[in-house]
């Protein structure tokens, strides 16, 4: 890029970023989605004594009307000529996106808005003919085919919220050593753990395993909090500490791909994964609650993962089916894209790409777009990194190996054939 990199125009943006970041903070998706806890009580009581009525749930009604002009102006500064100026101007979008859908809910109108953020299961996977749904489909069908060969054993033990967390205290506390990251317990999460700049919470009443003690740690910690707090440390663009929501398929994509890269991830964690993409496409077919929770209960989940995984897909929508959260399309789709990125960056000699990957709440798009700004300085390198990164011949050897091996047609092999490839042959 040839941009020009006048004194005054960085210092626009960076005005209009610390404008953007004030602004932002009142818009938070999540939060104003969650379920209370003492929704999934209630259900569950009630279905155990032979209820089937649906959870109740009311949200409270939110107006955005300043932040929406507020944002509309700040994007109309920023412009789409200049990379820094488009990179406000599309974080700003994803944000006023983002509100209008937060006005909306339990309507129609709030899943249209939420697949414009987020995607929906029947997208293409980029230039593919591929959709996330019918990725979705293969590793159901895939673990399917393994767990009826090699049963999956059920853990004996059930560790508590309170142990998982101070496990999770350990590693996290000698790591992030410029900065103090807490781990928490909170009754009332919807999902088993959520990240923050400075703290990590871990759902009580939950029956955690040994498993999800490194997930937790890589997915979480290494890279959503991570990255947080790398954007908290850029000296001109803070909203790269935020987490818009345009960043969430990369974001998602980034920490699954960590949990495979550190062999942190097992099949039921992948299944649980793919089958949230089934049912979300059910759902906007017009499933209704009953039916996706008994769909997760058919998928072998516990009554409560099952009661969770459903209000992960509801929250927000109607419990009558067809408007959801489409939120969950996007873990396939950016595990995918973030194979296919580290790849091609290291293929084209762009080493430094998956390290600023890191640098904060970012896009792919953006470590491309915004190369010029790395290599001045403007945009700081990553405070923390996680191992895997940071030992890129070997992330350079894995991704090199896994390109090649999808060239082999499993379906062309059959076991019987390695017989005939011995070196030495009977």
């Amino acid at each position: 890029m040839k941009n020009p990199k006048p004194a005054a125009a960085l210092k626009h943006f960076a005005e209009l970023d610390s404008k953007l970041v004030e602004v932002a903070k009142n818009i938070k998706v999540l939060r104003n989605l969650t379920w209370p806890a003492s929704i999934a009580t209630s259900f569950l009581e009630k279905w155990s004594a032979g209820s089937s009525s649906y959870p109740l749930i009311e949200y409270p009604k939110h107006s955005y009307k300043n932040e929406v002009a507020a944002l509309k102006m700040i994007m109309e500064a920023a412009g789409t000529d200049h990379p820094l100026g488009r990179y406000i101007y599309k974080t700003a979008r994803s944000y006023m996106t983002a509100a209008l859908m937060l006005e909306y809910v339990g309507t129609p109108a709030f899943t249209e808005l939420s697949a414009e953020i987020y995607g929906s299961p029947r997208d293409k996977v980029w230039s593919t003919s591929i959709s996330n749904l019918e990725a979705s489909e293969h590793f159901i069908s895939s673990t399917e085919d393994f767990r009826k060969a090699c049963p999956v054993q059920k853990e004996e033990s059930c560790l508590m919220a309170t142990y998982v967390a101070a496990e999770l205290q350990k590693a996290i506390t000698p790591f992030f050593h410029k900065h103090k990251v807490e781990v928490v317990v909170d009754p009332e999460l919807a999902s088993k753990a959520a990240a923050a700049a400075n703290r990590i919470r871990i759902r009580n009443f939950t029956c955690f395993s040994q498993m999800d003690i490194p997930q937790l740690l890589h997915h979480e910690a290494f890279v959503h909090t991570l990255t947080m707090l790398n954007g908290k440390e850029q000296p001109y663009l803070k909203s790269m500490s935020l987490g818009a929501p345009r960043t969430t398929r990369t974001q998602e994509g980034l920490a699954l791909f960590a949990e495979f890269i550190t062999t942190s991830i097992d099949i039921n964690r992948l299944r649980r994964i793919a089958l949230r993409v089934k049912a979300i496409d059910m759902a906007m077919q017009g499933a209704d609650f009953i039916e996706i929770f008994k769909f997760f209960m058919d998928s072998d989940q516990g009554e409560v993962e099952s009661f969770q995984s459903a209000a992960r897909i509801f929250r927000g929508g109607d419990v009558r089916g067809r408007s959801v959260f489409t939120k969950d399309s996007v873990y396939l789709e950016g595990l995918m894209y973030i194979h296919s990125f580290l790849h091609k960056a290291i293929h084209s000699g762009k080493i430094d790409y998956p390290h600023r990957l890191m640098a904060g709440r970012l896009t792919f798009s953006d470590v491309v777009e915004l190369e010029e700004f790395f290599d001045s300085g403007f945009i700081a390198p990553p405070l923390y990194e996680p191992t895997w990164i940071t030992q890129r011949e070997c992330l350079t050897a894995f991704l090199s190996y896994s390109v090649f091996s999808h060239r082999i047609d499993l379906n062309a092999v059959e076991l019987k054939d390695f017989k005939l490839h011995d070196r030495i042959s009977d």
